[in-house]
C-alpha cells in the first residue's frame, strides 16, 4: 500500500503531470496562461470546460467572437482574441474590470491597481488619454517607463483606466492627454480596469 501511495506521490510530483495543470491565477507572460501559437482548440483541451466561445466587446461598440477562461469566474476571466475567424492562432488576451480583483497580473499591475501602483511599476510618470470616448483613458505614453518595453518573449502592454463616476472637465475628451501625476487626475483617482497583453506578429 505503502509502495503505491510513493509512487503516486512522484508521478503528481513531476514535471510531466504539472504541464497537464493550466494555472488558474497569477502573473501573466507571453507564454502563460496562454501563448501565441495557441488556438481555439488547443485551448479547449487545455482548460476543458474552463474555455468557453462568447461574443466579446470591440473597438467602437463592435463584437467579435472570442475565447473566454474562466467565464464563470469574475476574479479568473481571460478574454482571448484570434488572427483570424478560424481561430488558429491568438493575437493576445485581455483582463478586464469585472467587479472583483483580478487574481491575474502583468508585471504586478493587475485590475483594480491605482495611478500609484502604476507609475511605481513604470518607474516614472506617464501619459493617460482623456476619458468618456472610444478610446477614452488608455495609456498613451510610458515615457521610457518598464512597462513600455515589450515582455520576455516580445509581447506587448496595453493597460486603460477609468472610474464610475463622472471624470473632471479637463481630462475629457480625446484631445486630452494626462500625465499620471496631474493633480487633477491624481485627485479623481482612476483603477486600471483593462489589461491587454498582445502578441507579436509572426
Amino acid at each position: 500500500m505503502m509502495r503505491h501511495t510513493a509512487a503516486a506521490f512522484v508521478l503528481l510530483a513531476s514535471p510531466a503531470f504539472a504541464q497537464t495543470t493550466p494555472p488558474r491565477e497569477g502573473p501573466i507572460t507571453c507564454a502563460s496562461p496562454v501563448a501565441p501559437d495557441d488556438t481555439e482548440r488547443t485551448l479547449k483541451q487545455r482548460f476543458g470546460k474552463e474555455a468557453v466561445v462568447q461574443d466579446l466587446p470591440g473597438a467602437e461598440g463592435e463584437k467579435y467572437k472570442g475565447l473566454v477562461l474562466f467565464p464563470k469566474a469574475r476574479d479568473r476571466r481571460i478574454e482571448i482574441a484570434f488572427t483570424d475567424d478560424k481561430a488558429m492562432r491568438a493575437s493576445g488576451l485581455t483582463l478586464r474590470d469585472a467587479g472583483k480583483t483580478s487574481l491575474w497580473s502583468v508585471n504586478g499591475v493587475t485590475i483594480g491597481s491605482s495611478l500609484a501602483d502604476v507609475q511605481k511599476a513604470n518607474g516614472k510618470p506617464f501619459l493617460v488619454s482623456g476619458f468618456e470616448w472610444d478610446y477614452g483613458g488608455f495609456v498613451t505614453d510610458w515615457k521610457g517607463g518598464a512597462l513600455g518595453r515589450p515582455l520576455q518573449g516580445g509581447c506587448t502592454v496595453t493597460i486603460r483606466f477609468d472610474k464610475k463616476s463622472a471624470a473632471p472637465k479637463s481630462l475629457l475628451g480625446d484631445g486630452v492627454k494626462a500625465p499620471s501625476d496631474n493633480a487633477t487626475l491624481v485627485k479623481w483617482a482612476p483603477v486600471v480596469t483593462e489589461i491587454g497583453v498582445n502578441f507579436p506578429d509572426r
